[in-house]
């Protein structure tokens, strides 16, 4: 599914180029929890932000998005970190290291900052902020080359249900899809959302609930660590494909909310 950072990079990008309210991204972020709250990582980076540092009481949100209009925040990025790619975080460090535990983050690179929502209690999500060790030029993947790629997993994803035998073992393997399609959040976009990012996420978020009850194991049953394996091996190049798509539905949405901006001052 998207998830809060892609809402935060796509709604911030919007507000910042005046093309919504600061109070429409926080309407927005209420699909994912009843409540946020933001922390800096480090007293350093709470200092220059001005906002409360990891021991201090969390501030509002709305404090964020004051401090990146401050900073001359420009558009940010949606990084969907794993073990061993953390590309886009500017190496190893305590920005890596809470990223890839979330699998996102938010990064916005004219400020030097990276930021990871983390569900801290019952539709509770803290938002901390790290300074960027590194700027690194983001790797630009085109929409088309990541749909393309999503397409041909959608069709692997099918031929490895196959595969796996996954049918054989869950007869109701398509109602368990369909459900988990069924219960992802349904997340508001700003006015102008591109149809073709709309289409794209839809699609990840599809394979994605193929891939979900792909890696699960059957009610009752138990595999086997060498079947195990075998499966995490087919399914790894299927995640990394959404994972891709997702990045690249964001970043274009992005471009176009921006251009749109633009063209109306």
């Amino acid at each position: 599914m998207s998830c809060p950072s892609a809402t935060l990079v796509v709604w911030t990008s919007a507000w910042l180029h005046g093309a919504a309210a600061a109070d429409d991204v926080l309407d927005a972020l209420q699909i994912w929890a009843e409540a946020h709250e933001v922390v800096a990582d480090d007293d350093g980076t709470a200092t220059a932000l001005d906002l409360p540092g990891p021991d201090e009481m969390p501030a509002a949100p709305a404090m964020l998005l004051a401090a990146l209009r401050r900073t001359q925040a420009g558009d940010g990025r949606l990084v969907l970190p794993v073990p061993g790619d953390t590309r886009g975080l500017g190496g190893n460090g305590p920005l890596s290291a809470t990223a890839v535990r979330a699998g996102q983050a938010v990064v916005l690179p004219e400020a030097g900052l990276g930021i990871v929502p983390r569900l801290v209690a019952d539709q509770v999500i803290r938002w901390t902020v790290f300074d960027l060790p590194e700027i690194i030029p983001p790797e630009h993947v085109p929409l088309g080359e990541a749909e393309h790629g999503l397409a041909g997993a959608m069709r692997q994803a099918a031929s490895t249900l196959v595969d796996l035998d996954v049918a054989r073992h869950r007869p109701n393997v398509r109602k368990e899809i369909e459900a988990v399609i069924a219960n992802q959040p349904r997340p508001v976009w700003p006015a102008g959302m591109p149809a073709r990012s709309l289409r794209v996420l839809q699609r990840a978020d599809e394979v994605a609930a193929i891939l979900e009850v792909a890696a699960g194991d059957a009610p009752g049953g138990a595999m086997s660590a060498s079947a195990t394996r075998a499966r995490e091996e087919a399914l790894r190049p299927l995640n990394d494909a959404v994972r891709r798509a997702r990045c690249a539905a964001v970043e274009e949405a992005v471009r176009v909310l921006g251009d749109h901006a633009n063209k109306k001052h």
